[in-house]
């Protein structure tokens, strides 16, 4: 069957890379992407990079994926989309659009009629996500954040997509895997588990750096999850899994009370118990500080290292064992 996406066609046994503009009202932004339609039967897996800005490593393993992987080697098709956010990328670095303001993790599936990114979101779910039979969103601790690696995917109503799922997410090989206790809200992946469809989100790195290494164990995760789905058979030499993969559970979130400047007490990797403090926003021009306290138990698995803070910004993410 010809993988078609847009004006983009690759033929059974046959890869195509291209890009391809997507009308987003007010401008129009060009779509880069990898298609590779293996010589045998098998899944479609689509994989995205680049949602969001300052995340590097997701992109430069997506580009890398797409280089190497070649239709004889591939059961299925692959879909890579590498800078799925180009806007937000090349021109904001951040998780936020330039062209809007709106962060695109966090209004999937999209709207065909809505503000620029809402149209983008929705693009790439009806013509990349929506035809998956799996999926893997890339992504990364950004420019101001310390993260432990993890892999995440949501809870249904359906055990046997959970459980498909579940797998998926165990087969990347990270430590830590995290689940939520529901698919509602606008992240790509929980979107996706919503149409039925085994979908993880995948973080890997930290502070914006793009060390070779970050790269090679991310591309070791995607190699083990596409062997995990039988599309390749015989994937490239991966470095065996250190740790076994344990399930998480997130415990809770602190945000900013206040505009002002961050000093934290407890980091990223620190365990925390409910009520602790563990920093202070702290006003430039008065001297003024504003308590901070966990929300809850648990350790904190990614956390704000950036100085200046708004009200509402993520300071810390709390999980624990789920045993």
């Amino acid at each position: 069957m010809t993988l078609t996406v847009g004006p983009l066609r690759a033929e059974p046994g046959r890869k195509a890379r291209g890009t391809i503009p997507v009308d987003l009202g007010s401008t129009t932004v060009e779509i880069p992407l990898i298609l590779v339609n293996g010589s045998r039967p098998g899944p479609r897996v689509v994989i995205t990079g680049g949602v969001h800005g300052g995340e590097f490593v997701g992109v430069d393993a997506a580009a890398r994926l797409g280089g190497t992987l070649e239709p004889d080697d591939v059961g299925g098709q692959v879909v890579i989309c590498p800078v799925a956010n180009p806007p937000a990328v090349y021109d904001g670095r951040l998780g936020r659009s330039p062209l809007d303001d709106v962060n695109i993790n966090r209004v999937f599936p999209g709207h065909r009629e809505g503000g620029p990114t809402e149209r983008l979101a929705a693009w790439l779910f009806d013509h990349l996500i929506a035809g998956a039979d799996a999926y893997a969103d890339l992504h990364s601790g950004g420019i101001d954040e310390i993260l432990l690696d993890f892999v995440g995917y949501r809870l249904t109503s359906d055990g046997e997509l959970d459980a498909r799922t579940r797998a998926m997410a165990h087969a990347v090989g990270y430590e830590r895997v995290l689940f939520g206790p529901n698919a509602e809200g606008g992240n790509s992946h929980a979107a996706a588990a919503r149409l039925g469809i085994p979908a993880i989100l995948i973080e890997t790195g930290r502070l914006g750096d793009r060390r070779p290494e970050q790269t090679r164990t991310l591309l070791d995760g995607l190699y083990r999850v596409l062997r995990h789905l039988g599309v390749l058979d015989e994937p490239p030499h991966t470095a065996p899994v250190a740790v076994p993969p344990r399930d998480w559970v997130w415990t809770g979130s602190v945000v900013s009370p206040a505009t002002g400047l961050w000093y934290p007490d407890a980091v990223t990797g620190d365990d925390v118990t409910a009520g602790q403090t563990i920093g202070r926003v702290i006003d430039p021009a008065h001297g003024s500080e504003h308590k901070v306290t966990a929300t809850a138990t648990g350790r904190i698995l990614y956390g704000m290292n950036g100085l200046t803070v708004a009200p509402g910004a993520e300071l810390a993410a709390i999980a624990q064992p789920a045993d």
